[in-house]
């Protein structure tokens, strides 16, 4: 398999690959390659935050909560768990740094935007996160009923408030237009309906589904053109009897995957493997496994997202945020904050992570992690409400990411190296003509340098 392959396959899959993974594995051949990728992710390894100092949180109910604690005790105590909710994010992004379960945490990552939910209790929003992992690779059928069934979903789009006397049609609505259709595939009558046959749904503060079957709807609901006593599963399983279900997630999964153009002909090959059974592993495989996954035009053209570009640079070079607030702070300066996307829809991804204050900051992401670069208040531009937020309490005009650098594993792996070889290992993309003739122009005093200045060039924003 060609090495620039490998290096397509695993920034796809994952988030890039390190030169001594690439050493290891590159006299293989395609199939075992890719298999190995699978072998790896088939163990499910769950985020288990110790959350001991919350359980009064997850054994009893708001509202006794704040009877018993008072106003003030209570709001300290929801603030300590939004807290969490930020460390449960750090954790996450250090599992995508460090997994070698690489392709279950990429595609746990992908279905974040997909099935889109946002919840500060920190035992429903770590719960959701992991059933996100735990199905990934599964079946999609039992991935949407788990997905219907989480505490923090039915919280997000207000499931936990459809009662038969007054359906509330939120998660119905969305449901067919965010997760398993896309709009103009349904109609106000099926949202009516599927509405009504989701009512009573509820969940325990545990965060465990149970239904409460005296506010559950068990009259016949017409539904796609079928009339039975449906509920909420059974909606599911019709939505999943129409064909435009695969097509829709297919589609998803080729933007995100292969090529943020689509090409029809392809998509419409992977909807009728994946309308058969609605396996994601099988779906995977044959993308991974195609001779058009490794065509020239995929390579290359994708737009890393804030997280890929993130987890990217610390794959290379290991760092540790001396102050984990400040990861948060380069998250939500690119656009991607984990664990809390923008809206219901999501994060739209490619292009849409450019505009000229996004791009200027990502181009110098490595030196503010890796070159103790200087942030001035003066560069940032549209950021300057919540950039001076975040440092309220700072009295200098300039700041710094604080990180601690493992520059001797980075030296151990590409120290060596001639700085060609460094180039191909971490550009994926075509060079511009200009940005070719700046980086021959380079004195290259240490691959440490160069590797920052390579990381800091507009063709290592794609992937």
């Amino acid at each position: 398999m060609k090495i620039r392959h490998i290096q397509h396959l695993y920034w796809r899959a994952g988030f890039g690959i390190s030169s001594h993974e690439l050493d290891d594995i590159k006299s293989n051949s395609k199939s075992k390659i890719v298999s190995n990728l699978f072998t790896n992710s088939e163990k499910i390894n769950p985020i288990q935050l110790d959350l001991s100092e919350f359980l009064e949180i997850k054994n009893k109910t708001p509202k006794l909560l704040k009877k018993e604690m008072g106003e003030a005790a209570f709001q300290k105590l929801r603030q300590k768990s939004q807290q969490k909710v930020r460390y449960l994010n750090h954790t996450w992004i250090d599992r995508l740094t460090e997994s070698e379960s690489v392709l279950r945490e990429k595609m746990t990552l992908f279905w974040a935007n997909v099935f889109v939910c946002r919840d500060n209790n920190i035992f429903h929003i770590q719960q959701y996160n992991n059933t996100l992992r735990k199905n990934a690779l599964g079946n999609f059928r039992a991935f949407v009923k788990a997905i219907a069934r989480e505490a923090s979903m039915s919280k997000y789009l207000n499931n936990n408030q459809n009662r038969k006397k007054s359906p509330n049609e939120n998660f119905a609505r969305e449901i067919m237009e965010l997760f398993t259709l896309g709009i103009g595939n349904y109609t106000e009558n099926d949202i009516k309906e599927s509405a009504r046959a989701f009512t009573g749904w509820a969940f325990k503060n545990d965060g465990s589904y149970f239904l409460r079957k005296k506010q559950h709807d068990y009259n016949e609901k017409t539904f796609f053109g079928k009339t039975g006593n449906f509920n909420g599963d059974d909606i599911i399983d019709i939505i999943l009897e129409q064909r435009q279900c695969a097509k829709f997630i297919c589609t998803k999964i080729y933007k995100y995957f292969v090529n943020p153009v689509v090409d029809d002909k392809r998509v419409e090959e992977l909807t009728t493997q994946f309308y058969k059974n609605y396996d994601i592993k099988n779906l995977m495989t044959t993308i991974f496994s195609s001779k058009w996954f490794y065509n020239e035009e995929n390579i290359g053209v994708k737009i890393k997202s804030p997280i890929e570009l993130l987890v990217g640079i610390q794959k290379i070079v290991p760092v540790t945020f001396d102050k984990k607030n400040q990861l948060n702070y380069l998250q939500k300066m690119m656009g991607q904050v984990l664990l809390y996307p923008e809206n219901v829809s999501g994060w739209k991804g490619n292009k849409n992570w450019i505009d000229s204050n996004t791009l200027m900051f990502r181009l110098k992401l490595a030196s503010l992690i890796l070159n103790n670069a200087v942030i001035n208040l003066e560069e940032k531009g549209a950021f300057e409400d919540s950039f001076e937020k975040y440092y309220k309490n700072t009295k200098k005009k300039n700041s710094y990411i604080k990180t601690t650098k493992n520059w001797e594993a980075f030296a151990k792996q590409y120290g060596d190296l001639d700085p060609q070889k460094l180039k191909e290992l971490l550009i994926v993309s075509k060079l511009d003509e200009d940005t070719e003739i700046m980086l021959n122009q380079l004195k290259i005093k240490s691959n440490r340098d160069y590797c920052i200045q390579l990381m800091s060039i507009p063709e290592y924003q794609l992937c």
